[in-house]
């Protein structure tokens, strides 16, 4: 009945714009903060990525609604959800591809990934060739203290320590501290690493329970991946299109 109800009030416009069963999260709920990375330069490729044409985050109807079922959970608790990343489109898997293979390396793509080569990503297991986030049921996410200063903004001239530095000296995410910054591809990134702090686990598992109510399902080797089994099916690649009101 939600559902239903979801699809009757929103606009033409908007839903025009997206394949059946997508949805924009703003238009379930806009108090959900997002960073969408791969529409900017700040990220692990330094530009932003193949399809997507706005910042914004697409998901599945089902899925929208669980996000927001999390997010007036936390809100009781001063705490909001980030979006950093949701449905993913095929040709930006793509230019992933293509970019682990370029045989360049920059000094800033190392912060993502300092012991191993990028050409290894995918071996590894940190981006997938075939990517769950296609089919909209997949999302990177962490969590936010609304009761603290969340300003600092990344400035792409700075020469920021790489993703597992302590959080004062990598780029900021305006984020709580979960032991490494967001696309983190290293140990310290795996959910249940050992080598954080009692704190930083301790919004890690504030995060992974907040989320496992409504039924999504964490990736090991990523904190900030989940995904919602039974809400995905195909892939997609269409491009990310701007929300229209």
């Amino acid at each position: 009945m939600i559902a239903a109800g979801l699809a009757a009030w929103m606009s033409p416009a908007v839903a025009r714009d997206l394949p059946d069963g997508f949805v924009f999260l703003r238009d379930i709920d806009p108090t959900i903060i997002q960073d969408i990375r791969y529409a900017t330069s700040n990220n692990f490729m330094g530009r932003p990525i193949a399809g997507y044409g706005a910042g914004e985050c697409v998901v599945k109807r089902e899925v929208g609604l669980r996000l927001k079922a999390v997010q007036q959970e936390l809100a009781r608790r001063k705490l909001s959800l980030k979006m950093f990343d949701c449905y993913r489109p095929g040709r930006a898997v793509a230019d992933m591809v293509a970019w682990s293979k370029n045989g360049r390396e920059t000094a800033a793509e190392r912060r993502y990934n300092p012991d191993f080569s990028k050409a290894d990503l995918f071996r590894l297991g940190y981006i997938a060739t075939h990517s769950g986030h296609s089919t909209g049921a997949a999302l990177d996410l962490t969590l936010v203290d609304l009761t603290a200063d969340n300003s600092g903004k990344f400035d792409p001239a700075r020469n920021y320590a790489d993703c597992t530095a302590p959080v004062a000296a990598r780029a900021p995410e305006g984020s709580v501290d979960m032991g490494t910054g967001y696309d983190c591809s290293d140990a310290k990134g795996h959910t249940a690493a050992s080598s954080i702090t009692p704190a930083q686990r301790r919004w890690r598992n504030t995060l992974l329970a907040a989320m496992a109510r409504q039924g999504f399902v964490n990736y090991s080797k990523e904190w900030w991946h989940f995904s919602l089994p039974g809400a995905g099916g195909q892939a997609y690649d269409f491009a990310i299109p701007s929300r229209r009101n």
